[in-house]
């Protein structure tokens, strides 16, 4: 992912340069400070304006891109028809021989450049979760291969009569009378390639912070029709202080595309490694399409790689410097993050030791709920049999609230959470567990604490009628949605809807999936058994404790190097490790717990 977070830093740093490189050539006596300010000032108003969106100005898009690819086609056949048609033979394979024979070594490493001539059009199918597949191919077969063709034939025609612009042959190919129309819609193409390069980094950032590859960051949804369209601000003006620092270092278009050229190819390998696996693992391709695909890939872009490596000292060594930088970032943040789960995993509190301390849990049990955060979706938390054996009081209900980010596109929002009961209903210990894939818009507000309530209820009122059906309406209960059951739940409530309501309850010791909440009448009978609360009275108790108030419990475990440990691991650990933590959003920001509700519990681990 780091590689191709370069690739998109350096494709956006040769869009803007290339297309206000334009100036230049009408005016051969501007210095060349004056392109590198223009394509500055470009990308310093394309990041600035990132937190509005693309909402607004995204329809924009596709006839600005239409547009340049028919004008540079067009402008591909006027050369050809004016200059040489002759260069239309070059799609012969057998011309690549005689250049590379011809050429030899020099020949060979210039194929680090003619790379760059069908980079970027593959962006076309970083919208295959927008668009469907068809739509996409139909627009690279119809419109944006052969514009391409078409324009580079153009620009060989001229050249074969106009040696001297070799360096600059796009804008000097252009006719007069067009000259500056195709500019500014140049101009707006890389605009919008740069846009999309923008928002394509948001997204891969998003989806790694899902999988906890990346420190915790703000995200801002900016479209309430669109998941999609974020906008990360921390991310965005890093990003442009690259763009800039690159711009500036380079200072032409030669040592960006060798560094874009570089971060490409490499890209490519690490794709075609993968999709070997994915063949191999996922699709269970035949062995033989698997080694045919892997061997002609790898031909072809080893071929590529050899050539780029002679530009490593021109340029190419940028992107290694910044993807190294972004691996250690991430392996770090991940190794720190997998290992204060995996502390919390094996020092979770048993359940004998929790029933040994009683209803009472050993303490005072104060009225209101505590809402204690953890990552861990089954067990008891380290960090509450740490918070209980410290303070004198406990809430009179406990709430252990888990949000996980799954694997997945998105989470249906009637099965977004899981609830469940933990030890003896005297005990008032509840589990909630709110899942959501890597693409849901998470309310972190109010909303969210009234969802959590809302099923907690529910699952109170869904436990209570399972324990007061016969065998026979349990059975129905495990296995079917019936309608009898249905009504049973919601009996003397007219308002409330039930169309999506799924009763799969299991026992008091697994996990419950609630649907959609459901506000139901508190005046509901129950069968409930005699020696227990009633449902009525839980629900009332519940209720109570709401109203009296909720803690928001959050847990810092601060993980620490060894004495013992090596350099390498201390200075991992107790210096990066430890200030990602520190600039990153902490979990009050992320839930927006309110300052008067929230109760940290610090401990450390040594790793």
């Amino acid at each position: 992912m780091h590689l191709f977070y370069v690739r998109l830093l350096t494709k956006i740093n040769i869009s803007v340069l290339s297309a206000s490189g334009g100036i230049k050539v009408d005016h051969p006596n501007m210095s060349g400070d004056v392109v590198v300010l223009v394509a500055v000032i470009i990308l310093v108003g394309l990041f600035s304006m990132q937190h509005y969106g693309t909402d607004k100005v995204g329809w924009l898009f596709a006839p600005i891109v239409l547009l340049w690819f028919l004008l540079i086609g067009g402008i591909g056949i006027y050369n050809i028809y004016n200059y040489d048609s002759s260069v239309l033979r070059a799609f012969s394979p057998v011309y690549i021989y005689r250049y590379l024979k011809r050429g030899k070594k020099k020949g060979w490493t210039s194929l680090g450049g003619i790379m760059l001539s069908i980079t970027g059009t593959e962006a076309l199918f970083a919208d295959l979760a927008h668009f469907p597949v068809s739509a996409v191919q139909l627009a690279f077969t119809v419109v944006v291969f052969p514009c391409l063709l078409l324009a580079y034939s153009g620009q060989a025609a001229y050249i074969m009569e106009n040696q001297e612009h070799v360096s600059d042959a796009f804008y000097r190919s252009i006719p007069d009378k067009i000259y500056w129309p195709v500019f500014i819609i140049a101009t707006l193409a890389a605009i919008v390639a740069s846009q999309a390069t923008i928002s394509a980094t948001f997204s891969i950032i998003k989806q790694a912070l899902a999988h906890g590859c990346f420190p915790r960051v703000k995200v801002v949804h900016t479209s309430k029709q669109f998941l999609g369209q974020i906008y990360i601000p921390d991310l965005n003006w890093i990003l442009m202080v690259l763009c800039i620092a690159v711009t500036a270092g380079f200072r032409n278009q030669s040592q960006i595309g060798n560094a874009y050229g570089t971060a490409v190819v490499i890209v490519m390998l690490v794709t075609t490694l993968l999709m070997t696996l994915i063949m191999l693992l996922v699709w269970h391709c035949h062995w033989i399409l698997v080694l045919l695909f892997t061997v002609f890939s790898l031909v072809v872009e080893c071929t590529y790689f050899s050539a780029v490596l002679f530009k490593i000292d021109q340029g190419g060594w940028v992107p290694l410097v910044i993807s190294a930088a972004f691996l250690i970032i991430m392996y770090v943040w991940h190794y720190g993050t997998l290992k204060r789960y995996e502390f919390e995993m094996h020092s979770k509190v048993s359940m004998a030791w929790i029933l040994g301390l009683g209803p009472s849990l050993g303490l005072v049990r104060v009225p209101g709920i505590g809402l204690v955060y953890t990552e861990l979706a089954s067990g008891v938390p380290h960090i509450f049999s740490h918070f209980i054996t410290n303070l004198p009081a406990i809430h009179s209900v406990v709430v252990f609230a888990c949000v996980k980010y799954l694997p997945v596109y998105t989470v249906p929002e009637d099965e977004r959470f899981l609830v469940k009961r933990i030890g003896p209903k005297s005990f008032h210990m509840f589990r909630c567990v709110a899942r959501y894939g890597y693409k849901d818009l998470h309310k972190k507000d109010d909303d969210f604490e009234k969802k959590l309530f809302d099923n907690l209820f529910m699952f109170v009122r869904l436990e209570s009628m399972m324990e007061g059906c016969s065998d026979s309406d349990e059975y129905s209960l495990y296995g079917q949605n019936t309608q009898q059951s249905r009504d049973f739940l919601v009996k003397g409530n007219t308002q409330t809807s039930t169309s999506n309501l799924d009763l799969t309850i299991s026992s008091v010791d697994s996990i419950v999936p609630i649907n959609s909440p459901v506000h139901v009448n508190n005046t509901m009978t129950s069968s409930g058994r005699d020696s227990e609360p009633t449902e009525g009275d839980e629900l009332e108790f519940l209720s109570s404790c709401r109203d009296a108030g909720v803690v928001h419990i959050m847990g810092n475990t601060v993980i620490i190097a060894r004495r013992e440990s090596r350099i390498y691991k201390k200075i991992a650990i107790d210096y990066i490790y430890a200030f990602l933590r520190k600039i990153c959003r902490e979990n009050s920001v992320i839930f927006n717990v309110p300052h008067e509700s929230l109760l940290n519990v610090g401990q450390i681990f040594f790793v």
